[in-house]
């Protein structure tokens, strides 16, 4: 495969998969801060005529988009025939909309900016809720590769009697799915935010699935503060304590601890963010979404 995969600092173990399931060339960067705060980059390897790849989830995104940005522009700089991004997660599509007078509609702003730089893009279950398709606010090729069917082998082979529990109606999507492939039943719950750290869910119906194992999944979790909310009705309804499963892990300050404290079974995420909860493995699905984008006979 005439192609390369280039590692954005943290990324090295995707970069790493996915150069030996695609059989790409590895080539290294350096990318690092001047004393006063400013990036540098550098592309180590030769890439003129080649295909490019670079791998960079964007968990923390204000800490990685300048440094990203720069990048691609070396990379295109040194020959590249293409450049594509591989962002297992992808960040800003949370803010979708304008919710008070003032305020810009981020998603469509950093979408704008990702595609200026790269030529197409391979993520995992963005948060789509006001925007109902990647291409409404990206301008170049996309990929979603959908984590369902992964989370829904891992929940088969570790948990019993399943209960799938949805706890909002953005998770609606993602628990559906994967209850189509484990073939269990589910329930989705209502909530209302009250702030980003305040959150109320209402009290399930879930008298009749006593005897299951509830597992909570949800695509995103930062505070966690809407699984918490979730699995104090779960609890008080007589429920046994859940297992929580997140798309993306990205846990905000002590979340992680917090889930575990208010008495999870378990937590368990994908690996589209590196974290110790990390055991459902997600690069081969990615490798596959790769090969229908790099164009590599062109």
């Amino acid at each position: 495969m005439n192609a390369v995969v280039i590692a954005m600092p943290g990324n090295e173990r995707l970069a790493d998969t996915l150069a030996a399931q695609l059989a790409m060339d590895r080539i290294a960067a350096t990318v690092r801060r001047f004393p006063d705060g400013e990036s540098h980059v550098r592309v180590e390897g030769l890439i003129h005529g080649r295909h490019a790849l670079i791998a960079c989830t964007l968990d923390r995104p204000d800490d990685k988009l300048v440094q990203l940005m720069l990048l691609a522009c070396a990379v295109r700089e040194a020959g590249a025939r293409s450049v594509g991004l591989v962002a297992p997660y992808l960040a800003y599509m949370r803010q979708d909309a304008r919710f008070a007078p003032g305020e810009t509609i981020s998603a469509q702003h950093i979408s704008a900016w990702i595609s200026r730089h790269v030529d197409w893009l391979v993520t995992v279950d963005p948060h789509l809720h006001r925007i109902a398709d990647l291409s409404h606010v990206y301008s170049i090729a996309t990929h979603v590769v959908r984590a369902a069917e992964s989370v829904a082998g891992w929940v088969q082979s570790q948990v019993r009697q399943p209960l799938l529990v949805g706890p909002d109606e953005e998770s609606a999507q993602w628990v559906s799915d994967v209850a189509r492939h484990v073939n269990a039943p589910f329930v989705v719950l209502a909530k209302t935010r009250r702030s980003d750290h305040v959150v109320e869910v209402s009290v399930p119906d879930v008298e009749r699935w006593r005897s299951h194992t509830p597992v909570l999944i949800d695509d995103i979790v930062s505070t966690a503060g809407t699984m918490m909310e979730t699995m104090g009705h779960l609890r008080r309804a007589g429920l046994a304590a859940p297992v929580c499963v997140a798309v993306h892990a990205v846990f905000a300050h002590s979340a992680f601890d917090q889930l575990l404290a208010a008495g999870a079974a378990d937590v368990v995420s994908c690996d589209t963010i590196q974290h110790p909860s990390n055991r459902i493995a997600l690069a081969p699905a990615i490798a596959a979404g790769v090969r229908k984008l790099l164009p590599v006979n062109g």
